[in-house]
């Protein structure tokens, strides 16, 4: 591990104003990819930013009809809190499939939403739910935020602060998981916005997070005719891109059935 500069920021603009002094620095947060990336020598970072204390940072609560997520909660208390299951148990059922215990203990939204890994699985739920990410800059709408493989709207300087949920008529998630990482090998958000709207994300299979509008238009069925197609999906040594393929068709069949 190389060496670097430590602080706890006691601010979001303490923070932000360390972040700029180099391209090197980095956000800490629950550290699930930071730590193993810096501890293998992947990255090099000047200044190591902790901001796991920040003020209102787990905060968890209902705002109105939209459900507030700071960026610091962890999966474990997404997963648990009774509030979160009641408004959409797709995306508390979610959190409590990401990784292991120890994972889910430490973890964070935030974090997880800013790296958009290709495998990740909240970027399905925010995607799927429409969500609002929120910086202390600005608002980015969760169609405008996953741009590519670990790549997203955020600017260097940005810093999220929490995540903004539309309350769905109901929701749910299938994920078929890598056996040592956890990580979706595939996975299906499929969430009923009103009477009429649907939307459905798919994870893992794809460099980047992705709606299945054909699945959309299905509205909460499953025709035998229903195709998924995508320029980028995933084909390596985990599985070749025809089984991801057949994987979503399966899973989003899976998520229709949880509905019920």
């Amino acid at each position: 591990m190389y060496s670097f500069n430590y602080q706890k920021a006691l601010s979001v603009a303490q923070a932000s104003a360390v972040l700029t002094r180099s391209d090197a620095s980095r956000l800490l947060s629950g550290g699930m990819t930071l730590i193993p990336s810096l501890k293998h020598r992947l990255i090099q970072v000047d200044e190591l930013i902790d901001i796991t204390g920040l003020p209102g940072w787990r905060d968890i609560r209902i705002e109105g009809h939209q459900l507030w997520v700071g960026a610091g909660a962890t999966h474990q208390s997404v997963s648990r809190h009774s509030e979160v299951r009641t408004f959409s148990n797709g995306l508390s059922e979610l959190a409590g499939m990401i990784g292991d215990p120890q994972v889910r203990a430490r973890g964070t939204i935030g974090g997880s939403v800013a790296n958009n890994d290709p495998a990740a699985d909240y970027p399905a739920a925010v995607l799927g739910l429409n969500a609002t990410i929120v910086t202390q800059k600005r608002e980015i709408v969760a169609d405008d935020f996953f741009l590519g493989m670990f790549s997203t709207a955020l600017a260097s300087d940005e810093i999220i602060e929490g995540l903004r949920f539309n309350k769905p008529l109901k929701s749910a998630y299938a994920k078929f998981r890598h056996a040592a990482t956890g990580y979706a090998m595939a996975g299906v958000f499929v969430a009923q916005i009103s009477k009429d709207q649907w939307r459905v994300a798919v994870t893992g299979a794809t460099d980047c997070v992705c709606r299945w509008k054909e699945a959309e238009a299905a509205a909460g069925t499953v025709p035998k005719d229903l195709s998924f197609t995508h320029d980028n999906v995933l084909d390596d040594i985990h599985a070749p891109s025809a089984y991801r393929t057949n994987l979503v068709h399966i899973l989003y069949a899976q998520a229709v059935s949880y509905l019920a």
